[in-house]
Order: structure tokens, then C-alpha cells, then sequence
């Protein structure tokens, strides 16, 4: 990198404080923003909290709340001083929050009045501050109250790049939480080199609706904007379409961050019913050219219910399915796909809206290194392995579990199976934990297999395992669409739809099997009834199912 700026978190506010003071920083959609020199006291005013209830460099503090302000606040304040920030999934249950507390050896926690029930009973060694984040009120302490009135930090602090600065718990898709431990230098340098995929700057509006306690959305969609003085705006309640719709019109952003399972929602349930809801249309949607022109004009609604004004519609976190992408193509909607793991800080690779290739997540990211190793001599695919200032320390007090994906010449075993195309595009295949091997030593990759299921009418997820040698589709279908079809039936309704779905059933089990190759054949097609448990980033997560 050219940049010779310290990679601190301290380092990096403060020449946002000095470039932007007067320009919106966060914000509540509705409220007034905070500028950033108003997030700067703000910022001071915890620091001296933290300070006087003993907190010192190094300590490990947690957070536990929704998107907020004031998250921003606490997260800048704890790092500028040098302690680690313990982020918590508002999604994680009791034990998981319990189990983390004590593993990190967490001295104090920041949590929200609506999660305060998950922590209410849990007795943590060492865990002697409790602050509300709202108001930055101190709920329990274990020594004299802390002087309160005083706004500004009376220490000064050394913080360095190779120090730690966060400690974040993967809620992972195959199970056990790893601490992984991020530096100044990983976090900063990652929002550092992603500028230069997408330049965020003064007037640009981001509306964050993923958990601000994930990577992805901290590096992102936080440190990001607060490098060229952009506003960020979060929601006072849970992103549910009803919440979303309206935000959008209040903040048209410019830019958002998404995961696929969003896109691909608004995709099946509310564009694809529409342009096939008669017979004639479904015709005339398989036209090639037909279907690119009704795209576009669904693709100019879609823009309008998001505000629009967007210019950059990131998506990661999982891979997006192929026929919502082209839908996307078709739309001219500003999408944009990134590859990244909490690792790595997160971002590897990623493209802007003007260089997105279908189902590629985009080139190397700038200053950092991919390879792939050991590559399939045919299809030229293997695993993905990943150098750079972003990768991470290591997972916390995990020496033996870091050993297994850290090389001696510190490269890091991603877990993920990709290749390049001949213009360095990265292309991913899957999770090498998740491919299956079959008797006749095929691999098997049970995303190639979903997305086919997931493409076929009322189905909204599956899930692909391996049940006694045999391969087996669990399905969730779209139970209220078909309620909506057959509400005129009244008392005969629930006899009509289970069967439907049976028929359905058996018709996808076909349709799958016409269209995969003879070692990916389905054996059988369980219907599901509930969503799939998912992690923060809206992945399933497969270990339930296996």
C-alpha cells in the first residue's frame, strides 16, 4: 500500500475528527446525526468513563446491542484507549453470551436495555462493569461509582498497529465459536485497501441493516465511511420490510450492504410472482429478450422502493444465486459481490458495480495476496489461500485450532474452494468442509445442487446432506403463497396445500434430478416447515442438518 498513515484506530478517527468535524457521522433514520466532532466528545466522554472504573489498555470490553450510535461511540472509545472490543451477536443465546464472557475474560460489557434479560443472571468471573449503551449509564459496578461529570480522558495512550483491537465470535455454519483476534493494522488496513474498490466520501449516505457486531458490517459499513467522512444511518428496529421500505425513502442511500438471502427474497417473493402470475406470462418470460425487458422494468421499480439515489449495493457473506444475479444484470441495478471471511478482516476480493462478473466476486483485492493451492490439474480448482496485512492474529487462547489454518509462512487456509479466470477473477465453488465425497469418490458440491432447488416456484431455501450414503434435499417451501392461491377453498385450504406440497415434492425431485449431473442425483426430498437456522450473515447453518 502507498498510504503511510498509522493503521489505528485512534490515528484514523482523529484525522476524520480534523477533515469532517462539521459533517453528519451516525445517525437513528428519523433523528438528527451526530457530526463527527460531536461523535469525538462523545467518544472523550467514554474513554473517561472506562478510565475511571479502572479500565486499562489491553482489558477486554464487550458489547452486546442492536445497531446504534452510540455503538460506534463505544467501539472508537475502546480502541482508542487501547483495550479490545468484544463484539456479541444480539442473536447469540444466553450460554453463548456466557460462554464468550468468560472465554474473552471480558472486564465490562456495553449492552442495550432490551438484551439486558440474557445477562441478567449470568454470574461471569471478572466481569465488574455493566454500562447501559443508550445513555452510557453505569447499570453495576464492582468498586466506587465513576466520576461521571468528567467528559475527556485524563490518560493518554500509545496504541500501535500490531496491537489487538477486537476479539469477534464467529456464529459459524458448522458450530463451535472461535475468538478471532483482529489488530489495529488488520482492521484499518483492510477499510484502507477497500476504498479503492468503491471511494466512500462527504455526502454519501449508507443505511446499515446487518449486525454492526459482524466484520463484514463493522469494516464496511462502519470504518469505511468514517475514512472519507460519509453518514451512517441505523434502523430503531429489526430490517423487517415494513421498517426498511420507508427508511429507504427518509435516507436515500447511496450506498448499502446486504448478504444474498435478501435479494434473493425480494427476488421469489416479490418480482419473480409478479412477472408470472398468468399463464401468458409465464410464455412470454422465457423469451430471452422478453424477459431482459421486463427485468429492466422491474429493475426501475426495485431502484425507486430503495430510495433511488444508490450507486453501490454490496453483497457478501455467501454466494448469490445465479439466476438472481442475471435478474440484477438485466435491471441495471448497482449490485456489487465481495469475498471475504472473518479472518481476513473481512474483504479478499470484490469489484464495484461497473466491473461485477457473473458469479465472480471480483479480482484480488489491492494488497493482498490469493492463491490456490494445490489446484485440481483439470478444473484448476482447490482451496483458497490468503495472505495480507488483514489476515488475523489467530483464534484467542486456541493455539492448536490456529495452527490447523496458519501456515508457518503465514498464510491462511480460507476453507473455501474457488479459481481464477484468465483475467484474475475469483470464482468460489463451495466450502471444502461442505463438499461430500461419495462412494465412488466424486465430489459433490451441495451449493451446485441448492441453487438448482432454489430456482424452482415456492421454494424459498434447502438444505443438501448426506443421510446414510445417499444424498437428501431438505426443503422450505413458500407455505403462504400457496395459501394465498388457494384462499377461496376456506375449510378445504389446509387438505389442498399439504397436497400441493406433495406434488411439489415430487416435481421438484425431478426437476432437480433432469438437470445435475448422475453423481448429484437426489435420493430423496424432505419437505421443511420452518426457515433454516442461519448465522448473522444469513448463512445456514448446515451442522443442524447433517
Amino acid at each position: 500500500m502507498q498510504n503511510k498513515q498509522k493503521l489505528t484506530f485512534p490515528a484514523l478517527f482523529h484525522d476524520s475528527v480534523k477533515n469532517y468535524g462539521q459533517e453528519d457521522f451516525l445517525s437513528f433514520v428519523g433523528d438528527t446525526p451526530f457530526t463527527y466532532n460531536q461523535v469525538n466528545d462523545k467518544v472523550d466522554a467514554v474513554m473517561a468513563l472506562l478510565e475511571n472504573a479502572g479500565m486499562q489498555k489491553g482489558d477486554k470490553i464487550a458489547i452486546l446491542s442492536a445497531n446504534m450510535p452510540n455503538w460506534g461511540v463505544t467501539y472508537l472509545a475502546v480502541t482508542s484507549m487501547g483495550a479490545v472490543v468484544v463484539p456479541l451477536l444480539p442473536d447469540f443465546h444466553k450460554e453463548e453470551i456466557k460462554t464468550i464472557l468468560e472465554h474473552s475474560k471480558a472486564k465490562g460489557i456495553f449492552i442495550s436495555e432490551k438484551l439486558l434479560p440474557k445477562i441478567e443472571q449470568i454470574k461471569c468471573k471478572g466481569l465488574s462493569l455493566c454500562v447501559a449503551i443508550e445513555d452510557f449509564s453505569v447499570l453495576h459496578i464492582e468498586k466506587d461509582q465513576p466520576d461521571q461529570t468528567l467528559l475527556k480522558p485524563e490518560k493518554s495512550y500509545a496504541v500501535e498497529e500490531d496491537d489487538l483491537a477486537a476479539i469477534i465470535y464467529t456464529s459459524g455454519t458448522t458450530g463451535k465459536s472461535k475468538g478471532v483476534m483482529l489488530s489495529h493494522k488488520n482492521i484499518c488496513s483492510n477499510a484502507m485497501m477497500s476504498r479503492n474498490i468503491q471511494p466512500i466520501a462527504v455526502g454519501d449516505r449508507m443505511l446499515s441493516i446487518l449486525p454492526m457486531s459482524h466484520t463484514y458490517e463493522n469494516t464496511l459499513g462502519f470504518v469505511l465511511p468514517m475514512l472519507g467522512g460519509a453518514c451512517v444511518y441505523y434502523l430503531k428496529q429489526p430490517p423487517t420490510p415494513t421498517v426498511l421500505l420507508p427508511a429507504m425513502q427518509a435516507v436515500k442511500p447511496t450506498v448499502m450492504l446486504s448478504v444474498p438471502l435478501i435479494l434473493e427474497k425480494i427476488f421469489r417473493l416479490r418480482i419473480l410472482p409478479k412477472l408470472t402470475k398468468t399463464p401468458v406470462m409465464r410464455s412470454l418470460y422465457k423469451v430471452s429478450f422478453i424477459r431482459k425487458v421486463l427485468h429492466r422494468a422491474a429493475g426501475k421499480k426495485l431502484m425507486k422502493s430503495f430510495g433511488g439515489e444508490l450507486v453501490f449495493f454490496g453483497i457478501g457473506g455467501a454466494k448469490l444465486d445465479k439466476t438472481v444475479e442475471k435478474f440484477l444484470i438485466d435491471a441495471h441495478f448497482p449490485y456489487a459481490i465481495g469475498y471475504g471471511l472473518t479472518e481476513t478482516a473481512p474483504l479478499l476480493a470484490g469489484a464495484n458495480a461497473e466491473h461485477t462478473r457473473l458469479q465472480s466476486t471480483g479480482p484480488v483485492l489491492e494488497g493482498v495476496e490469493l492463491k490456490i493451492h494445490e489446484p485440481d490439474p483439470v478444473t484448476m480448482e482447490g482451496e483458497i489461500w490468503a495472505r495480507g496485512p488483514n489476515v488475523m492474529k489467530g483464534y484467542y487462547n486456541e493455539p492448536e485450532i490456529t495452527a490447523e489454518v496458519m501456515t508457518e509462512d503465514g498464510w491462511f487456509r480460507t476453507g473455501d474452494l474457488g479459481s481464477f479466470d484468465n483475467k484474475g477473477y475469483l470464482y468460489i465453488k463451495g466450502r471444502l468442509k461442505n463438499m461430500i465425497v461419495n462412494s465412488s469418490g466424486e465430489n459433490i458440491y451441495p451449493e451446485e445442487i441448492e441453487s438448482v432447488i432454489n430456482n424452482f416456484r415456492f421454494v424459498i431455501e434447502s438444505v443438501v446432506v448426506q443421510q446414510k450414503g445417499k444424498l437428501v434435499a431438505l426443503v422450505h417451501f413458500n407455505k403462504e403463497e400457496l395459501e394465498n392461491r388457494y384462499q377461496h377453498l376456506k375449510e378445504e385450504i389446509t387438505e389442498q396445500i399439504d397436497q400441493k406440497l406433495e406434488e411439489l415434492r415430487k416435481e421438484l425431485h425431478d426437476y432437480v434430478n433432469a438437470r445435475v449431473n448422475k453423481f448429484s442425483q437426489l435420493k430423496a426430498i424432505v419437505v421443511y416447515s420452518k426457515p433454516f437456522e442461519k448465522t448473522a450473515t444469513q448463512k445456514i447453518k448446515r451442522f443442524m442438518y447433517a
